[in-house]
């Protein structure tokens, strides 16, 4: 069983830090776009730019923090971040208070916290590699997936009762708290930690920029992976604002039902994510990527058809639990791939470039769902996203890409 099986005392710390910035991210779901829609009265351009924008701008600092991140101890790397993470979304209720509260300071927040975000995951996912065997990784991945779903479906309920209650920036102070404690927890982790070893007298080379994508666009198993991923969680998170903005505002639901839409379907990631260690067992991962890969893209089509009052309620809660299930099945599977055919030396630049390819498709996607979403509907434009992310399982990758190709996690790259 996954949940009963020990990882020892330093995972545990490092699984609590994962869950308590999980748990406020939870709180503060959708904040920046719906402060912006109820605070600041943005329109469907300027949400999904919101939503665009900061993430692209934060992808494109990442490419020369990957090789920093690289060749640095990891626990001072995720400590840092989480420092620069409080600071960031700190700054958001006091600019609330005193009035001053803009739409371009929510651009450079959702920004910044999107540059910490890829440097902590790229160290995290290069410190857990080194902390638990091998054979534990899709156990230790399908625990933070599992953790990840339950902060979702917890979160948004209760802050959208706090955002009824005391306004729309609550939640973001909760959130902001969250990275202090997540620092703690990473502090509270005994052991001293390797420091990375490099023959290059210069590793933050120029080249050094590229090796991950180097890495991945050249592995047989890993290219196809990355490239079905980043349309898939493009087109799925670009779907986002745009129901922010039709829910909220067209539709006129209420932000506790907004939130709950959105809340009670990831109880499926429980389900998914504790079943992803037996599923692989039983039908093998190969399975898993193609079967499961394509179900969790025929459903986005289905938020199109969203209507008021309760069966719209009901449609979206439909469609999203059918999503989570397959995504948190699927999610640890893939990250446990993707260490495993990883060399230690590679595994943070690797994950850089795999978290900014991704932030940059969902950048992208989002900016042009909202601009079709201006011209047209925000209705329009989810029968769109729907529509393009059933062609992605054409993008998985075929059983003798990840079959035949055993981790290669010892050999050197130049």
């Amino acid at each position: 069983m996954v949940g009963r099986r020990p990882l020892g005392g330093q995972f545990g710390w490092l699984w609590s830090a994962y869950a308590v910035s999980a748990y406020g991210s939870g709180l503060g779901f959708g904040a920046l776009p719906l402060i912006a829609v109820l605070a600041l009265h943005a329109g469907p351009a300027e949400v999904s730019a919101l939503s665009a924008v900061g993430p692209a701008v934060g992808a494109l600092i990442a490419v020369p923090l990957a090789p920093w991140v690289e060749f640095r101890r990891k626990r001072p790397v995720m400590i840092t971040m989480d420092l620069v993470r409080f600071a960031a979304m700190a700054t958001i209720p006091v600019a609330y208070a005193f009035g001053r509260l803009s739409f371009v300071q929510l651009l450079v927040i959702s920004a910044v916290v999107a540059t910490a975000k890829i440097a902590f995951n790229a160290a995290g996912g290069a410190y857990l590699k080194a902390l638990v065997r091998s054979d534990d990784l899709l156990v230790a991945n399908a625990r933070f997936e599992s953790t990840n779903w339950s902060s979702i479906a917890v979160g948004p309920p209760l802050g959208g009762g706090a955002i009824g209650l005391f306004g729309p920036v609550t939640t973001v102070g909760a959130d902001a708290l969250s990275y202090l404690l997540s620092m703690l927890c990473i502090s509270a982790i005994r052991g001293q930690e390797e420091a990375p070893r490099t023959t290059d007298r210069s590793p933050v080379r120029a080249g050094a920029l590229l090796d991950g994508w180097r890495h991945i666009m050249g592995h047989p198993g890993l290219r196809p992976l990355y490239l079905n991923q980043m349309l898939v969680a493009g087109l799925i998170m670009a779907t986002e604002p745009l129901l922010a903005v039709l829910l909220l505002r067209q539709l006129g639901f209420p932000p506790w039902q907004y939130a709950l839409a959105f809340a009670a379907p990831c109880l499926g990631g429980l389900i998914g994510s504790r079943l992803a260690r037996r599923v692989v067992a039983r039908f093998g991962r190969h399975w898993v990527f193609r079967t499961i890969g394509t179900l969790r893209a025929t459903w986005l089509i289905g938020l199109a058809f969203v209507s008021p009052g309760v069966v719209g309620l009901v449609t979206v809660m439909a469609v999203e639990l059918a999503i989570i299930i397959n995504m948190s099945l699927y999610s640890p599977v893939l990250a446990t791939y993707r260490l495993e055919h990883t060399p230690k030396h590679l595994v943070a630049r690797t994950l850089s470039a795999w978290s900014i390819g991704q932030q940059a498709s969902i950048a992208v996607l989002t900016a042009l769902a909202g601009l079709l979403a201006d011209v047209t509907s925000p209705r329009t434009a989810l029968t769109v996203a729907g529509l393009l992310i059933l062609t992605t399982p054409l993008l998985l990758p075929r059983q003798d890409q990840t079959s035949q190709h055993e981790p290669e996690v010892s050999r050197s790259h130049s």
